[in-house]
Protein backbone atom coordinates (compact mmCIF):
# COMPACT_ATOMS: atom_id res chain seq x y z
CA UNK A 1 0.00 0.00 0.00
CA UNK A 2 1.20 3.53 -0.79
CA UNK A 3 2.75 5.12 2.33
CA UNK A 4 0.90 7.99 3.99
CA UNK A 5 1.98 11.47 2.93
CA UNK A 6 3.28 13.79 5.68
CA UNK A 7 1.00 16.78 6.21
CA UNK A 8 3.53 19.42 5.13
CA UNK A 9 4.27 17.57 1.89
CA UNK A 10 0.57 17.06 1.12
CA UNK A 11 -0.20 20.75 1.67
CA UNK A 12 2.78 21.78 -0.46
CA UNK A 13 1.73 19.46 -3.28
CA UNK A 14 -1.80 20.86 -3.25
CA UNK A 15 -0.75 24.51 -3.23
CA UNK A 16 1.96 23.93 -5.85
CA UNK A 17 -0.59 22.75 -8.41
CA UNK A 18 -3.10 25.51 -7.63
CA UNK A 19 -2.93 28.90 -9.33
CA UNK A 20 -4.97 32.08 -8.77
CA UNK A 21 -8.06 32.20 -10.95
CA UNK A 22 -7.32 35.65 -12.38
CA UNK A 23 -8.36 39.21 -11.58
CA UNK A 24 -11.46 41.34 -12.02
CA UNK A 25 -12.35 44.96 -11.21
CA UNK A 26 -14.37 45.27 -8.00
CA UNK A 27 -15.92 48.44 -6.52
CA UNK A 28 -14.07 49.15 -3.30
CA UNK A 29 -17.28 49.04 -1.28
CA UNK A 30 -17.89 45.46 -2.45
CA UNK A 31 -14.32 44.24 -1.92
CA UNK A 32 -14.59 42.93 1.66
CA UNK A 33 -13.09 39.45 1.84
CA UNK A 34 -11.39 39.67 -1.56
CA UNK A 35 -7.66 39.42 -2.24
CA UNK A 36 -5.82 42.20 -4.05
CA UNK A 37 -4.57 41.08 -7.45
CA UNK A 38 -2.02 43.90 -7.69
CA UNK A 39 -0.33 46.41 -5.40
CA UNK A 40 -2.61 49.29 -4.41
CA UNK A 41 -1.03 52.77 -4.67
CA UNK A 42 -2.47 55.85 -2.99
CA UNK A 43 -4.10 58.44 -5.24
CA UNK A 44 -3.91 61.12 -2.56
CA UNK A 45 -1.83 62.14 0.45
CA UNK A 46 -3.08 61.44 3.99
CA UNK A 47 -3.36 63.79 5.74
CA UNK A 48 -3.42 66.29 2.90
CA UNK A 49 -2.10 69.05 5.17
CA UNK A 50 -0.77 69.56 8.70
CA UNK A 51 -3.59 68.88 11.16
CA UNK A 52 -4.10 69.13 14.88
CA UNK A 53 -4.11 65.87 16.80
CA UNK A 54 -5.81 67.46 19.83
CA UNK A 55 -8.42 70.03 20.83
CA UNK A 56 -6.84 73.32 21.85
CA UNK A 57 -5.28 76.38 20.21
CA UNK A 58 -3.01 76.62 17.20
CA UNK A 59 -0.42 79.28 18.05
CA UNK A 60 2.46 81.11 16.47
CA UNK A 61 5.66 81.87 18.39
CA UNK A 62 5.67 82.39 22.16
CA UNK A 63 2.71 83.70 24.16
CA UNK A 64 0.72 85.44 25.31
CA UNK A 65 -1.52 85.35 22.27
CA UNK A 66 -4.62 86.99 20.95
CA UNK A 67 -7.34 84.65 19.67
CA UNK A 68 -8.29 85.69 16.14
CA UNK A 69 -10.55 82.88 14.92
CA UNK A 70 -11.24 79.18 14.73
CA UNK A 71 -10.22 76.17 12.67
CA UNK A 72 -12.69 73.26 12.83
CA UNK A 73 -12.65 69.91 11.08
CA UNK A 74 -13.88 70.59 7.56
CA UNK A 75 -13.88 74.39 8.13
CA UNK A 76 -10.29 75.68 8.18
CA UNK A 77 -9.15 79.12 9.28
CA UNK A 78 -8.74 81.38 6.25
CA UNK A 79 -5.44 83.12 5.76
CA UNK A 80 -2.08 83.12 7.53
CA UNK A 81 -1.84 83.27 11.29
CA UNK A 82 -0.08 86.54 12.24
CA UNK A 83 2.69 86.67 14.88
CA UNK A 84 1.41 86.56 18.46
CA UNK A 85 -1.95 85.14 17.37
CA UNK A 86 -3.85 81.94 18.09
CA UNK A 87 -6.93 80.20 16.71
CA UNK A 88 -9.24 77.79 18.48
CA UNK A 89 -8.66 74.39 16.85
CA UNK A 90 -10.34 71.00 17.05
CA UNK A 91 -8.94 67.53 16.55
CA UNK A 92 -8.55 66.80 12.84
CA UNK A 93 -8.74 70.44 11.82
CA UNK A 94 -6.24 71.94 9.38
CA UNK A 95 -3.42 73.92 10.98
CA UNK A 96 -3.44 77.55 9.85
CA UNK A 97 -0.52 78.73 7.74
CA UNK A 98 2.13 80.12 10.06
CA UNK A 99 1.05 78.12 13.12
CA UNK A 100 3.95 76.33 14.82
CA UNK A 101 2.42 74.42 17.74
CA UNK A 102 -0.75 73.44 19.59
CA UNK A 103 -1.59 74.49 23.14
CA UNK A 104 -3.84 71.83 24.64
CA UNK A 105 -7.27 72.99 25.74
CA UNK A 106 -6.74 71.79 29.30
CA UNK A 107 -3.44 73.69 29.51
CA UNK A 108 -4.85 77.01 28.29
CA UNK A 109 -6.13 79.98 30.28
CA UNK A 110 -8.32 82.37 28.30
CA UNK A 111 -10.00 85.64 29.18
CA UNK A 112 -11.96 87.00 26.22
CA UNK A 113 -9.54 86.95 23.28
CA UNK A 114 -6.47 86.93 25.53
CA UNK A 115 -4.77 83.54 25.82
CA UNK A 116 -1.90 82.32 27.98
CA UNK A 117 -0.47 78.92 28.82
CA UNK A 118 -1.17 77.58 32.29
CA UNK A 119 1.79 77.54 34.69
CA UNK A 120 4.26 74.84 33.69
CA UNK A 121 2.63 74.27 30.31
CA UNK A 122 3.68 75.28 26.84
CA UNK A 123 2.55 74.64 23.28
CA UNK A 124 4.09 71.68 21.44
CA UNK A 125 4.57 70.67 17.83
CA UNK A 126 4.14 67.01 18.79
CA UNK A 127 0.39 67.60 18.74
CA UNK A 128 0.52 68.20 14.98
CA UNK A 129 -0.14 65.43 12.47
CA UNK A 130 2.19 66.33 9.64
CA UNK A 131 1.13 66.23 6.00
CA UNK A 132 1.65 62.75 4.56
CA UNK A 133 2.65 61.09 7.85
CA UNK A 134 0.25 58.19 7.10
CA UNK A 135 0.93 57.91 3.37
CA UNK A 136 1.75 60.06 0.36
CA UNK A 137 0.32 60.00 -3.14
CA UNK A 138 1.98 57.15 -5.05
CA UNK A 139 2.88 55.11 -1.95
CA UNK A 140 1.98 51.40 -2.11
CA UNK A 141 -0.42 51.07 0.82
CA UNK A 142 -1.52 47.45 0.30
CA UNK A 143 0.39 44.63 -1.38
CA UNK A 144 -0.95 42.14 -3.89
CA UNK A 145 -2.38 39.08 -2.15
CA UNK A 146 -3.63 41.05 0.88
CA UNK A 147 -7.13 40.16 2.02
CA UNK A 148 -9.46 43.13 2.32
CA UNK A 149 -10.80 43.30 5.87
CA UNK A 150 -12.51 46.27 7.55
CA UNK A 151 -9.23 48.14 8.21
CA UNK A 152 -7.89 47.46 4.70
CA UNK A 153 -11.21 48.63 3.24
CA UNK A 154 -10.95 51.92 5.15
CA UNK A 155 -7.34 52.37 4.01
CA UNK A 156 -8.23 51.75 0.36
CA UNK A 157 -11.03 54.32 0.53
CA UNK A 158 -8.83 56.88 2.32
CA UNK A 159 -6.19 56.35 -0.38
CA UNK A 160 -8.71 57.51 -2.98
CA UNK A 161 -9.62 54.09 -4.42
CA UNK A 162 -13.02 53.61 -6.04
CA UNK A 163 -12.35 50.37 -7.97
CA UNK A 164 -9.60 47.84 -7.27
CA UNK A 165 -8.29 44.72 -8.99
CA UNK A 166 -9.22 41.66 -6.96
CA UNK A 167 -8.66 37.96 -7.45
CA UNK A 168 -11.69 36.03 -8.63
CA UNK A 169 -13.07 33.94 -5.79
CA UNK A 170 -13.62 30.25 -6.59
CA UNK A 171 -17.00 28.61 -7.10
CA UNK A 172 -17.49 25.72 -4.70
CA UNK A 173 -19.74 22.67 -4.84
CA UNK A 174 -20.22 20.51 -1.72
CA UNK A 175 -21.49 16.92 -1.94
CA UNK A 176 -22.63 14.93 1.11
CA UNK A 177 -22.48 11.22 0.33
CA UNK A 178 -23.74 8.15 2.16
CA UNK A 179 -26.86 5.95 2.30
CA UNK A 180 -27.20 6.78 5.97
CA UNK A 181 -27.69 10.51 5.33
CA UNK A 182 -31.04 12.27 5.09
CA UNK A 183 -31.79 15.91 4.39
CA UNK A 184 -32.19 18.19 7.39
CA UNK A 185 -35.73 18.37 8.71
CA UNK A 186 -36.81 14.91 7.58
CA UNK A 187 -37.76 12.07 9.93
CA UNK A 188 -34.81 9.97 11.09
CA UNK A 189 -34.66 6.28 11.75
CA UNK A 190 -32.08 4.73 14.07
CA UNK A 191 -29.86 3.89 11.08
CA UNK A 192 -30.02 7.41 9.62
CA UNK A 193 -28.12 10.64 10.22
CA UNK A 194 -28.97 14.26 9.33
CA UNK A 195 -26.64 15.48 6.57
CA UNK A 196 -24.70 18.07 8.56
CA UNK A 197 -21.22 17.91 7.03
CA UNK A 198 -22.15 19.80 3.88
CA UNK A 199 -23.62 22.68 5.87
CA UNK A 200 -20.52 22.76 8.10
CA UNK A 201 -18.10 22.82 5.15
CA UNK A 202 -20.15 25.45 3.33
CA UNK A 203 -20.13 27.64 6.45
CA UNK A 204 -16.35 27.28 6.83
CA UNK A 205 -15.83 28.29 3.20
CA UNK A 206 -18.48 31.02 2.99
CA UNK A 207 -16.12 34.00 3.10
CA UNK A 208 -13.55 32.41 0.75
CA UNK A 209 -15.84 31.40 -2.14
CA UNK A 210 -17.84 33.37 -4.71
CA UNK A 211 -20.69 30.86 -4.62
CA UNK A 212 -21.44 27.56 -2.88
CA UNK A 213 -23.74 24.90 -4.29
CA UNK A 214 -24.97 22.15 -1.96
CA UNK A 215 -25.64 18.77 -3.59
CA UNK A 216 -26.95 15.71 -1.82
CA UNK A 217 -27.21 13.70 0.19
CA UNK A 218 -25.83 11.45 -2.57
CA UNK A 219 -26.59 7.72 -2.28
CA UNK A 220 -23.77 5.16 -2.28
CA UNK A 221 -24.31 4.24 -5.92
CA UNK A 222 -22.03 4.92 -8.87
CA UNK A 223 -24.87 6.35 -10.98
CA UNK A 224 -25.94 8.72 -8.18
CA UNK A 225 -22.38 9.91 -7.70
CA UNK A 226 -21.89 10.35 -11.46
CA UNK A 227 -25.05 12.47 -11.64
CA UNK A 228 -23.90 14.68 -8.75
CA UNK A 229 -20.45 15.18 -10.29
CA UNK A 230 -22.03 16.15 -13.60
CA UNK A 231 -24.09 18.83 -11.83
CA UNK A 232 -20.99 20.14 -10.06
CA UNK A 233 -18.51 20.18 -12.94
CA UNK A 234 -18.75 23.95 -13.54
CA UNK A 235 -17.33 24.56 -10.03
CA UNK A 236 -13.69 25.45 -9.49
CA UNK A 237 -13.60 23.20 -6.42
CA UNK A 238 -15.74 20.17 -5.60
CA UNK A 239 -15.72 18.88 -2.04
CA UNK A 240 -17.10 15.48 -1.14
CA UNK A 241 -17.62 14.30 2.42
CA UNK A 242 -17.68 10.59 3.12
CA UNK A 243 -16.85 7.66 0.89
CA UNK A 244 -13.13 8.43 0.59
CA UNK A 245 -11.93 5.42 2.59
CA UNK A 246 -11.48 1.78 1.49
CA UNK A 247 -14.77 0.14 2.49
CA UNK A 248 -17.09 -1.72 0.10
CA UNK A 249 -19.38 1.32 -0.07
CA UNK A 250 -16.66 3.99 -0.35
CA UNK A 251 -17.16 5.04 -3.95
CA UNK A 252 -15.50 8.46 -4.20
CA UNK A 253 -12.25 7.27 -5.73
CA UNK A 254 -13.73 4.90 -8.36
CA UNK A 255 -16.48 7.41 -9.18
CA UNK A 256 -13.93 10.17 -9.74
CA UNK A 257 -11.80 7.95 -11.95
CA UNK A 258 -14.88 6.96 -13.97
CA UNK A 259 -15.74 10.67 -14.31
CA UNK A 260 -12.31 11.27 -15.82
CA UNK A 261 -10.52 12.82 -12.85
CA UNK A 262 -6.86 12.17 -12.05
CA UNK A 263 -5.97 11.34 -8.45
CA UNK A 264 -3.08 13.57 -7.30
CA UNK A 265 -2.71 11.96 -3.87
CA UNK A 266 -4.68 9.99 -1.31
CA UNK A 267 -4.21 9.33 2.41
CA UNK A 268 -2.29 11.71 4.67
CA UNK A 269 -0.46 10.90 7.91
CA UNK A 270 -2.77 12.85 10.21
CA UNK A 271 -5.33 12.00 12.87
CA UNK A 272 -8.18 12.66 12.35
CA UNK A 273 -8.46 12.80 8.57
CA UNK A 274 -6.19 10.10 7.11
CA UNK A 275 -8.34 9.20 4.06
CA UNK A 276 -8.09 12.66 2.44
CA UNK A 277 -8.13 12.58 -1.37
CA UNK A 278 -7.08 15.26 -3.87
CA UNK A 279 -7.96 14.94 -7.55
CA UNK A 280 -8.38 17.11 -10.64
CA UNK A 281 -10.39 17.09 -13.83
CA UNK A 282 -9.23 19.81 -16.16
CA UNK A 283 -9.19 23.01 -14.11
CA UNK A 284 -11.52 21.65 -11.42
CA UNK A 285 -10.11 20.51 -8.09
CA UNK A 286 -11.76 17.74 -6.09
CA UNK A 287 -11.17 17.26 -2.38
CA UNK A 288 -12.52 14.04 -0.93
CA UNK A 289 -12.91 14.58 2.82
CA UNK A 290 -13.64 11.85 5.38
CA UNK A 291 -17.22 11.37 6.48
CA UNK A 292 -16.74 11.63 10.24
CA UNK A 293 -17.53 15.29 11.04
CA UNK A 294 -14.39 16.04 13.06
CA UNK A 295 -12.20 14.50 10.35
CA UNK A 296 -14.12 16.48 7.75
CA UNK A 297 -13.67 19.71 9.70
CA UNK A 298 -9.94 19.23 10.33
CA UNK A 299 -9.14 18.34 6.72
CA UNK A 300 -11.21 21.29 5.45
CA UNK A 301 -9.28 23.56 7.80
CA UNK A 302 -5.91 22.19 6.67
CA UNK A 303 -6.59 21.70 2.95
CA UNK A 304 -9.82 23.24 1.63
CA UNK A 305 -9.41 26.72 3.10
CA UNK A 306 -5.75 27.03 1.99
CA UNK A 307 -6.78 25.92 -1.52
CA UNK A 308 -9.60 28.48 -1.69
CA UNK A 309 -7.20 31.19 -0.54
CA UNK A 310 -4.65 30.23 -3.21
CA UNK A 311 -7.25 30.24 -5.98
CA UNK A 312 -8.56 33.62 -4.77
CA UNK A 313 -5.07 35.18 -4.95
CA UNK A 314 -3.92 35.15 -1.31
CA UNK A 315 -0.24 35.65 -0.47
CA UNK A 316 -0.70 33.65 2.76
CA UNK A 317 -2.62 30.41 2.42
CA UNK A 318 -1.76 28.15 5.35
CA UNK A 319 -2.98 28.73 8.92
CA UNK A 320 -0.53 30.25 11.39
CA UNK A 321 0.37 28.29 14.53
CA UNK A 322 0.37 30.02 17.90
CA UNK A 323 2.14 28.90 21.08
CA UNK A 324 0.18 28.33 24.28
CA UNK A 325 0.64 26.52 27.59
CA UNK A 326 -1.45 23.41 28.01
CA UNK A 327 -3.51 23.09 31.18
CA UNK A 328 -3.28 19.29 31.08
CA UNK A 329 -0.59 16.70 30.47
CA UNK A 330 -0.39 15.45 26.88
CA UNK A 331 0.85 11.95 26.01
CA UNK A 332 3.65 11.31 23.53
CA UNK A 333 2.79 11.58 19.86
CA UNK A 334 2.32 8.66 17.49
CA UNK A 335 3.29 7.85 13.91
CA UNK A 336 0.65 10.27 12.64
CA UNK A 337 0.45 13.99 13.30
CA UNK A 338 -2.55 14.55 15.54
CA UNK A 339 -4.84 17.53 15.98
CA UNK A 340 -6.65 17.69 19.32
CA UNK A 341 -9.79 19.72 19.85
CA UNK A 342 -9.14 22.33 22.52
CA UNK A 343 -10.27 25.60 24.04
CA UNK A 344 -7.84 28.51 23.83
CA UNK A 345 -8.13 31.31 26.38
CA UNK A 346 -5.41 33.92 26.44
CA UNK A 347 -2.04 32.17 26.54
CA UNK A 348 -3.39 28.85 27.83
CA UNK A 349 -5.09 26.01 26.01
CA UNK A 350 -7.21 23.22 27.48
CA UNK A 351 -7.48 19.96 25.52
CA UNK A 352 -10.96 18.48 25.24
CA UNK A 353 -11.01 14.91 26.52
CA UNK A 354 -13.34 13.51 23.86
CA UNK A 355 -11.27 12.21 20.90
CA UNK A 356 -13.93 10.33 18.90
CA UNK A 357 -14.04 11.81 15.38
CA UNK A 358 -17.85 11.59 15.23
CA UNK A 359 -18.39 13.74 18.35
CA UNK A 360 -19.83 17.04 17.13
CA UNK A 361 -20.58 18.36 20.61
CA UNK A 362 -16.86 18.33 21.46
CA UNK A 363 -16.07 19.99 18.13
CA UNK A 364 -18.63 22.72 18.74
CA UNK A 365 -17.01 23.40 22.13
CA UNK A 366 -13.55 23.88 20.60
CA UNK A 367 -12.04 27.11 19.30
CA UNK A 368 -8.55 25.71 18.65
CA UNK A 369 -6.60 22.63 17.61
CA UNK A 370 -3.49 21.48 19.47
CA UNK A 371 -0.88 20.26 16.99
CA UNK A 372 0.89 17.10 18.16
CA UNK A 373 3.75 16.33 15.73
CA UNK A 374 4.79 12.82 14.77
CA UNK A 375 6.59 11.10 17.69
CA UNK A 376 6.33 14.27 19.81
CA UNK A 377 7.50 13.80 23.42
CA UNK A 378 4.96 13.93 26.23
CA UNK A 379 4.19 17.43 27.48
CA UNK A 380 3.53 18.17 31.17
CA UNK A 381 0.78 20.51 32.29
CA UNK A 382 2.09 24.04 31.81
CA UNK A 383 4.27 23.02 28.85
CA UNK A 384 4.22 24.93 25.58
CA UNK A 385 2.46 23.47 22.53
CA UNK A 386 1.68 24.72 18.99
CA UNK A 387 -1.97 25.66 18.56
CA UNK A 388 -4.15 26.64 15.63
CA UNK A 389 -6.87 29.17 16.39
CA UNK A 390 -9.98 28.21 14.43
CA UNK A 391 -11.38 31.73 13.97
CA UNK A 392 -10.87 33.21 10.47
CA UNK A 393 -9.56 29.88 9.24
CA UNK A 394 -6.43 30.20 11.36
CA UNK A 395 -5.16 33.40 9.71
CA UNK A 396 -5.56 36.62 11.70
Amino acid sequence: MTPLLPLDEAQRRLLDIARPLGAEPVPVGASLGRYLASDLAAKRTQPAGDMSAMDGYAVRDAGPWGVVGESAAGRPYAGELPPGAAVRISTGALMPDGATAVLLQEEAARAGDALIAATGSEPSSRHIRRRGFDFAEGDVVLRAGTRIGPAQLALAIAAGTTVLEAGRLPRLAVLDSGDELVASGEGWEAHQLPASNGAMIAAMAASFAASIERLGPVADRMDAFAEALAKAETADVIVTTGGASVGDHDLVRPALEAWGATIDFWRVAIRPGKPLLVARKGETFVLGLPGNPVSSYVTAFLFLLPLLRRLGGANECLPHPLVARTTAELPAGSSRREFLRAHLEGATVSPIDERDSSALRALAGANALIDRPVDAPAVPAGGKVPVYWLKNGGIA
